[in-house]
């Protein structure tokens, strides 16, 4: 890419960048959009515009308000894990901006007054141009800035080796400053004296089979009562609710069309038709085919015979459908932390017993997965994430191959007179390769996410880590590596064949791969401004909301599940912001300018997601920042992957010392082992000293028990608790707890 067509990218980018800000500011300021812009504040009942006009909102007020934000502000809006995102995001902007400092200043003199290109292409070593003049090669201005302008052996690698070891040292106090900082909000967190059901449960897994003459709810009573006769509260079965929660959903979906039918048959009343018309529909397949019935009528009918048979289903369910698995409730919190960390059973197999992931947060179904299940299944998982990898291997690499103009123009011939005009010759060449790469990985996440699912692991937020671990290291291997190599060996095959020569074809990957740089560069360039820009518009809820209130919702139920703003999707947010520090980092040294583009993408997504989380998304559920072990390891994987690539570019200039750099690939491996010791176990159990914390009231053990009760089972009235858990058992009345 030359680098007309590089200013072109950057400035279109930014050009669309600025516009969807001002789109943003005007659309945001009319109160009929609130709710696109605001549903966190709307949902926490605050006032969007309170202390200010809504007419003399500055364009720039929602920098201020981020800004101004303090992390007590971000984890009452958020949550933990979103205010351990945001610290994730300003760890990585910190890199940069430390490695910034040194590398911009000193790195590009460095590589600018060299020749290193020049002799490289007077020698012949660059691919011939297509053109019929060869006798001047076209070298990219951009390159001329970067480790591939530097001649081989030349004492200016000093600089670049020295610059790895900066950075790599800036990484380890940053990240070692950020684990500590993210481990105290994991703590005070769990020692907040407010009362929530998961910090009183433990899961258990793998009960026993239980005697003929007794339910597994008695097996587990029995089991924990003696155990922890002074701390046992309760406990839960887990039950195959599937055709009761089916039932269930039958019955609130009737209650909606009711309401709806309601509102529609309220409008219809006039003056001169005060009786209205009830809305009718067919009752086959989608409404569109049957017999036309009176929708109100027609729905309260079917609620009243579906009610029977949900409180059949429920008694059913409660007795002849439980599943190894329970949740046991302790009276302190402290009791229930002692209890996931204590060895029950006296083979692996039986009683595993762990933290209770939130009500919200549990996935049902995985619950009662055996361990030789879950581990067959994990092992099956990752088989065949093993092997998607691979075979996606294919796509990506014919994606880098053929998505640049001049390989298009071969491959198609017949778009020469598309593409060759000027103007359009240099939008394709800015945007066609990155669109096409952007649009072929949007199809990954969603089979991520099914598979992560499919390991039985017990709760959403554990599955979202999964899928980010698999997301990350996918999107690595397959775009940042087979991308760039095979672009580079695409590019240079026939320099490869027609100089069969190894001392050449070493030399041509020396120029080309730090030449790579300039796709990356637009690639981030086009991910912070246009995809920051459309995240900060919300064009896309906005039109999609406004089309739902005009034509499909009639009720204020319908209105707001149409505004609903989810949460911030951290399973494809933390990877791709994971790939773009790995990228930067890989290409920091080799081309310092990417280090410009990295800092300019981290700061303007930090402050779009502060701005997001205080206005806009609202937690599915909260882990405490558990995902911080997880962003943790996959930084040290990007900066070992930056120091082996630099090892490996600056050993291929021929510069002697580059042995020097081998120390600090065992350096990062004892840093990221010291990490794990000081801080992981933290995050893996609650410490005592942590759950010990007094609470500011006494805790309602039956509402905390009935909050893990799924809906469709769930009583009307606590008092009705002991007759649901006499259910599970074949005694008539509730033993007394102790």
């Amino acid at each position: 890419m030359d680098l007309a067509s590089f200013l072109t990218s950057v400035l279109t980018s930014f050009v669309i960048f600025v516009v969807l800000v001002l789109v943003f500011t005007f659309l945001s300021r009319r109160p009929g959009n609130a709710p696109v812009y605001y549903p966190s504040l709307l949902l926490r009942g605050l006032d969007p515009w309170e202390g200010r006009r809504r007419g003399t909102r500055s364009p720039f007020g929602w920098i201020r308000d981020a800004l101004s934000a303090s992390e007590t502000d971000v984890i009452a809006a958020g949550g933990v894990d979103a205010a351990v995102y945001l610290v994730f995001l300003s760890s990585v902007l910190s890199i940069l901006v430390y490695s910034g400092i040194v590398l911009l200043p000193v790195l590009l003199p460095v590589a600018g007054t060299d020749r290193g290109l020049e002799l490289t292409a007077a020698a012949g070593i660059r691919p011939k141009n297509d053109d019929k003049n060869n006798s001047a090669p076209e070298l990219p201005e951009i390159q001329r800035l970067a480790l591939s302008n530097i001649q081989e052996g030349s004492m200016r690698l000093w600089a670049f080796l020295l610059s790895v070891y900066w950075v790599s040292f800036v990484t380890y106090f940053v990240l070692w400053k950020s684990y500590k900082h993210v481990s105290n909000l994991r703590a005070t967190a769990r020692s907040t004296p407010d009362v929530k059901p998961e910090e009183f449960a433990v899961l258990v897994r793998d009960v026993p089979r239980s005697y003929p003459d007794e339910t597994i709810k008695d097996s587990v009573d029995s089991y924990f009562r003696a155990l922890h006769p002074n701390t046992f509260y309760r406990s839960m079965v887990v039950t195959d609710h599937t055709k009761a929660d089916k039932i269930y959903l039958e019955i609130e979906e009737h209650k909606k069309k009711i309401a709806r039918a309601e509102v529609v048959y309220a409008n219809s009343t006039t003056e001169s038709n005060p009786e209205g018309i009830k809305p009718t529909h067919r009752t086959g397949f989608l409404g569109l085919i049957g017999k036309k019935v009176d929708t109100i009528e027609y729905c309260s009918e079917q609620i009243k015979e579906l009610l029977p048979k949900l409180e059949a289903e429920q008694k059913t369910t409660l007795r002849d459908k439980q599943q190894r698995a329970a949740i046991v409730f302790f009276n302190s919190r402290s009791a229930a932390v002692s209890a996931s960390q204590t060895l029950h059973a006296q083979v692996f197999d039986k009683w595993t017993v762990m933290e209770a992931p939130e009500p919200r947060d549990i996935i049902w179904p995985n619950l009662s997965r055996n361990i030789y299940e879950r581990q067959i299944r994990q092992v099956v998982v990752y088989s065949i994430v093993f092997l998607a990898v691979v075979f996606y291997m294919v796509p990506i690499t014919a994606v880098s191959a053929i998505s640049t103009l001049e390989n298009l123009r071969k491959v198609l011939p017949f778009l020469k007179v598309v593409v060759d005009p000027p103007v359009i010759k240099t939008v394709l060449q800015a945007y066609l390769p990155q669109i096409a790469l952007i649009v072929f990985l949007a199809l990954l996440p969603a089979f991520l996410m099914f598979l992560s699912k499919g390991e039985g692991i017990p709760s959403q937020s554990h599955v979202v880590r999964a899928t980010s671990g698999k997301y990350f290291y996918f999107i690595v291997f397959n775009v940042f590596l087979v991308y760039t190599l095979g672009k580079t060996l695409f590019a240079s095959l026939k320099t490869i064949l027609d100089n069969a020569n190894i001392n050449v074809i070493i030399n041509m990957l020396a120029t080309s791969l730090p030449g790579g740089a300039t796709f990356f560069l637009t690639f981030v360039a086009l991910k912070f401004f246009v995809g920051y820009g459309l995240e900060l518009s919300r064009l896309v809820p906005l039109i999609i909301f406004h089309l739902k209130r005009k034509y499909l919702c009639k009720t204020e139920d319908e209105v707001k599940t149409a505004w609903a703003p989810g949460d911030l999707g951290y399973s494809t947010r933390v990877p791709n912001d994971l790939l773009i520090a790995t990228v930067v980092l890989c290409y920091s040294v080799m081309a310092p300018l990417i280090v410009l583009f990295g800092v300019a993408y981290f700061a303007l997504g930090w402050l779009i997601a502060k701005n997001q989380v205080l206005r806009v998304y609202v937690p599915c559920y909260e882990s405490n920042g558990r995902m911080w072990p997880h962003m943790h390891t996959r930084i040290i994987a990007a900066l070992l992957l930056y120091q082996a690539t630099m090892i490996g570019v600056i050993g291929l200039k021929k510069f002697y010392y580059s042995p020097i750099l081998l120390p600090l690939l065992p350096i990062s491996f004892i840093f990221a082992y010291i990490c794990h010791m000081r801080f992981y176990p933290a995050f893996a159990k609650t410490p005592l000293e942590v759950a010990q914390h007094e609470l500011k009231e006494t805790p309602n053990m039956d509402a905390i028990y009935t909050a893990y009760i799924p809906q469709c089972l769930k009583p009307d009235k606590l008092e009705d608790l002991d007759a649901f858990e006499d259910a599970q058992s074949h005694t008539t009345s509730r033993a007394p707890s102790i």
